[in-house]
C-alpha cells in the first residue's frame, strides 16, 4: 500500500492517521518531492479507474494560468492533461491510496481511507 501525500493537506494528514491506527504497513510518497512520471500518473488513473481531469485541482493557480478548465476531457486530449499533471504535481488531487489489490483511490474522506484498508 501506498499514499500519495502533501503534508500540508490536512485530509492527507487524516488518512495517514487512519492508517496508522489500523496499523497497516505503507509507503508514504511526497509526490510534491518525488513527483510522478507521466507514466506513473496512467498507472494510478488505471487502478483508480478515472480520467486525469478527474484528479485534476483545477482551482489551483497553475490550472487557471494554464487555462485547463477549457480543455478538452477527451481521449485526444488525455495526454496532454497527463503531462501537465507531472509538470505541475500540485494539481494532483490528493490523498492518493494504492490498494494492495491492484485498485487506488483518492481518499478525501475517512470512508474512502477505508474502502483501501479493506481491499488490502
Amino acid at each position: 500500500m501506498e499514499i500519495w501525500i502533501n503534508p500540508a493537506c490536512s485530509k492527507c494528514r487524516s488518512a495517514v492517521r487512519i492508517l496508522d491506527e489500523e496499523g497497516v504497513t505503507y509507503i508514504v510518497r511526497r509526490y510534491l518531492e518525488d513527483v510522478p512520471s507521466p507514466g506513473e500518473i496512467r498507472t494510478v488513473l488505471r487502478r483508480l479507474g478515472l480520467e486525469p481531469w478527474d484528479i485534476t485541482r483545477t482551482q489551483e493557480a497553475a490550472a487557471k494560468e494554464l487555462g485547463m478548465k477549457a480543455w478538452p476531457r477527451d481521449d485526444v486530449s488525455r495526454d496532454r492533461w497527463i503531462e501537465a499533471l507531472a509538470a505541475h504535481p500540485k494539481l494532483i488531487q490528493r490523498p492518493i491510496v494504492t490498494a494492495d489489490d491492484g485498485t487506488a483511490v483518492v481518499a478525501r474522506t475517512e470512508e474512502a481511507v477505508r474502502d483501501a484498508l479493506s481491499r488490502s
